[in-house]
């Protein structure tokens, strides 16, 4: 699937976005003069209500990698359909090997969900939901695949009205 159907939002002013650092890696480069690091980190920005970014950066130093990811979290926010706390319906993704399913849970679950789905997850602000990575460990990409699978959501109301059907009061919200 493309990345076509994908909407960007641009952060507003008084959006108080949050920052988390998923995971952080070093890289060592051997020259003939010696070992030269670098690092890179992986960040989430999220401002807990529906609004959800994800970007890598890379320094030389560990606080300017963090630095440069925000900055491109920033850059690649999106937009997730909320529905009391949860997710409107079940969805699965793919990124490279990394597959993730979200699952809507009922209140009161919390979020269960392993390390660098969590992030995404609580970034967004969605409070009860089931996940599974289901193939890849690697952070990166379970990570673009949690983000993957929030973009793919859609509304009840949307899915209604595309399919020229009547919701009833209760659906409405």
């Amino acid at each position: 699937m493309s990345n076509s159907n994908i909407q960007r939002v641009k952060p507003t002013a008084d959006a108080e976005l949050k920052e988390k650092v998923v995971s952080i890696n070093r890289v060592v480069k051997t020259t003939k003069g010696g070992r030269t690091f670098s690092f890179s980190a992986l960040v989430v920005v999220g401002n807990g209500s529906g609004l959800v970014g994800q970007g890598l950066g890379k320094a030389k130093e560990v606080q300017e990698a963090i630095v440069k990811g925000i900055e491109d979290a920033k850059k690649n926010l999106v937009k997730v359909p909320l529905r009391h706390g949860t997710i409107p319906h079940e969805q699965f993704a793919k990124e490279g090997a990394a597959k993730v399913l979200i699952k809507p849970a009922a209140q009161g679950t919390g979020v269960i969900a392993g390390g660098s789905m969590r992030a995404v997850l609580e970034s967004a602000g969605i409070t009860d939901v089931l996940s599974k990575n289901l193939g890849s460990a690697n952070p990166q990409n379970v990570v673009k695949a949690t983000v993957k699978a929030l973009t793919m959501l859609r509304e009840p109301v949307a899915v209604a009205k595309q399919r020229s059907i009547k919701l009833s009061k209760v659906f409405n919200g």
